[in-house]
């Protein structure tokens, strides 16, 4: 059995929950590696800040703001600017409403007031 994986191996997005899985059922964190790799990694057809802006809607409608701003940090990473990330979340409301706004809105404004747009 391989070690378990712990912060930013266990979770690209930090949640701290997954360290806890990693320790408790590391076989469960392997065998979700693969999925991730597919749905978040690198080498894909749609860009990893096109796929994030897709988990971000998604987020933003559930109510999830934590997941929101962890998700939009990695799409900053990956190129995505604070226009970009404001259409998503306009782009979003259509279909999942005031609510999905207003979370996505939230959580960027949580990212721009610490900074974390250098790139527009």
């Amino acid at each position: 059995m391989s070690e378990p994986q712990t912060g930013a191996q266990a979770s690209p997005y930090g949640y701290p929950y997954w360290d806890w899985v990693a320790r408790e059922d590391p076989e469960y964190v392997k065998a979700r590696e693969p999925l991730s790799k597919v749905s978040i990694g690198e080498g894909r057809a749609l860009s990893i800040q096109y796929r994030e802006m897709v988990i971000i809607g998604i987020l933003a409608h559930r109510g999830r703001k934590e997941g929101v701003v962890a998700h939009m940090k990695r799409a900053i990473a990956h190129g995505a600017t604070k226009r970009a990330l404001l259409e998503a979340i306009q782009s979003a409301a259509v279909p999942g409403g005031g609510p999905t706004f207003s979370v996505g809105i939230q959580a960027l404004m949580q990212i721009d007031s610490e900074g974390g747009f250098s790139n527009g």
